[in-house]
């Protein structure tokens, strides 16, 4: 017996209830994106009543967004290990399930990737559900464009407005999709009024007036007719939380010629107090107690350090402006944005246009800061190159969460940003070991006007060392003298080589260790004097091996014709995936017992 409207209705408000209990629960565990999935469940409990997406495609942009979508197709069971490794992942990944059709970490991906679906399987609808600003980036744009342009008639594009990314929207796109009416009335007086514009056109005599109407008319409804007029019927905007409207809405789109765009109003971190106070810093969070929503006390992080420091500069020179795409608060920048307001830009979901202008900026002598995740730099490319490098701009990049991330896992470790800047001509790149390091390189920074600099810290905790001495581009420094052996450490793993010191003693292995911030340039004149010294060369770093800082040490010494095996301790594999940064470190041979065991392993090969 088929049931009636009321008692889907009824199922889909306990279903709700439930999946947000689990949501929070699994999430204050583990951490997660829990605000944006909170904001989303009716939506997409709808969807999945609607649709059968074991035949049609559903894509989420971003795929954070796609909890609920993964405990309503076979992994609530396993829910409890979202982020851990080998557990459930925290994105959308078709290697995960049939149910994912497209991996989606970054933004501006699933409306591309659902147009390509949908023309290569046009008797399926392909839903693809736009969320946290993702709507208002280039790359969606153009597929919006393309989407219509090419009239997907089984595209259905629904926006998931919730006036949020990561943190509030900005830009003027966001400004636009909230000028739509929630009224149904709206859209029928917009189509009485376009009626009887055409019906009066009929008659003579009345052209340029009813010509200058209907532009009046348009205009009035900007927003629609701009949509329209890409290839789309428009349905909204409706109450993200209301099934029996969505319900309804859905029902209608199965019978509607697309492609189609519904807006929906949803509002972050539905159903838990703190996530609906608080929705940036329950977009992403660690793990929390549900009672209070607090968090554990962490000690000071590079990002943060970073953030004190480009405050104080700030104070110091009016020049100095700080550039971030979305991420003001990871970055450690809330402060500067509070208290230097006209010298602090978000430009949301466009890490291009971040880069170029902060070219533009740097043109016309102001010394501009880009702070930005390694992953999502690789979205700039082409403009580090033409737009910065080609002009030899000193533009600041600080790279944050390079290396490896954690929890986010393959779609969001830093891995790539030394491959890519050391292939690039032009900039500096320097790797600070400690603390104290970032801070004497920030204090460089200021005035460094030699071309682009590359400042690259990991997501984690500051570090120092007793008796350090000062920093210098271009120069290493030894932190421990020794024989045999020697280890250069950039970055991160200045401190993994440090806190196995002793450990490499007892197993008979000695060395000298230095600390090498300095990665383009090199310290030449260093590796020429200590060529001949030692018997094996290490160089650590927490990044991708090819085209690594080893690289740029063995090309060196082979440019010199000097013969000299360099051993690359760094990450042998192109994709990390998720789960606890400290066990991944060790797991890939960056950390404690594996990485004594590497270093072992290259000694006999060595020797052979």
């Amino acid at each position: 017996m088929e049931k009636s409207r009321e008692e889907i209705l009824q199922e889909l408000d306990m279903k709700a209830r439930d999946i947000r209990k689990k949501l929070i629960e699994t999430v204050s565990r583990n951490g997660g994106h829990l605000s944006s999935n909170l904001g989303i469940v009716e939506l997409t409990l709808c969807l999945h009543e609607s649709f059968d997406f074991s035949k049609d495609r559903l894509l989420f942009d971003v795929g954070h967004q796609g909890y609920v979508h993964k405990l309503l197709t076979g992994r609530d069971k396993n829910f409890d290990t979202l982020r851990k490794r080998h557990g459930i992942g925290p994105f959308m990944d078709p290697h995960e399930s049939s149910y994912d059709p497209f991996i989606s970490g970054h933004a501006g991906t699933a409306l591309s990737a659902g147009a390509g679906i949908a023309m290569g399987n046009p008797d399926k609808k392909v839903v693809i559900v736009v969320g946290d600003a993702s709507i208002s980036n280039g790359h969606s744009i153009e597929a919006l464009n393309n989407i219509g342009g090419n009239k997907l008639k089984n595209v259905v594009v629904i926006l998931n407005d919730n006036d949020m990314s990561i943190g509030k929207n900005v830009g003027s796109l966001s400004k636009f999709f909230g000028k739509f009416l929630v009224s149904e009335k709206y859209m029928n007086l917009r189509d009485d009024i376009k009626n009887i514009i055409k019906k009066i056109k009929i008659a003579e005599g009345f052209s340029n007036t009813l010509e200058r109407m209907e532009v009046s008319v348009k205009n009035f409804f900007l927003p629609l007719s701009i949509l329209e007029s890409l290839g789309f019927t428009f349905f909204g905007v409706l109450d993200g939380h209301d099934c029996d409207e969505l319900l309804t809405t859905f029902e209608k789109t199965k019978n509607v010629e697309g492609p189609v765009f519904i807006h929906v109003k949803t509002k972050k971190g539905k159903g838990y107090k703190y996530a609906e106070e608080d929705k940036e810093k329950f977009h992403g969070i660690s793990p929390f107690d549900i009672k209070t929503g607090s968090i554990a006390a962490k000690p000071l992080s590079y990002s943060s350090i970073f953030g004190q420091e480009i405050v104080k500069l700030a104070k110091e020179d009016k020049d100095i402006f700080a550039i971030c795409c979305g991420m003001v608060k990871g970055t450690g920048l809330k402060d500067f944005f509070e208290q230097f307001p006209e010298r602090a830009v978000d430009t949301g979901i466009a890490e291009g246009h971040a880069v170029t202008s902060a070219g533009g900026l740097a043109v016309v002598g102001r010394k501009p800061y880009v702070a930005i995740y390694s992953t999502f730099l690789q979205r700039a490319y082409s403009q580090l190159i033409h737009d910065i490098s080609l002009q030899n701009l000193p533009v600041r990049f600080v790279i944050d969460r390079a290396g490896i991330v954690g929890e986010d896992g393959k779609t969001h470790n830093g891995l790539y940003d030394l491959s890519i800047f050391l292939t690039i001509p032009n900039y500096t790149v320097v790797a600070p070991t400690t603390s104290e390091e970032l801070r004497e390189v920030m204090r460089i920074s200021k005035d460094f006007q030699k071309g682009p600099l590359v400042i690259r810290i990991p997501r984690e905790s500051g570090y120092d060392i007793e008796g350090d001495s000062k920093f210098e581009i271009g120069k290493w420094k030894e932190i421990r003298k020794g024989k045999q052996n020697l280890f250069i450490a950039t970055g991160s793993m200045l401190k993994e080589i440090l806190d196995i010191e002793s450990r490499l003693s007892a197993c008979g292995i000695e060395g000298t260790i230095v600390s090498a911030a300095s990665i383009k340039p090199l310290d030449e004149n260093y590796l020429l004097n200590v060529a001949k010294e030692y018997e094996n060369i290490f160089v650590l770093e927490e990044a991708y091996e090819k085209n690594s800082f080893g690289s740029s040490i063995m090309d060196f010494y082979n440019e010199k014709g000097i013969p000299k095996i360099i051993n690359k301790i760094a990450i042998s594999k192109g994709m990390v995936p998720h789960g606890k940064r400290g066990e991944l470190l060790e797991e890939f041979g960056l950390r404690g017992e594996e990485l004594i065991k590497r270093i072992e392993d290259k000694i006999d090969a060595g020797k052979k």
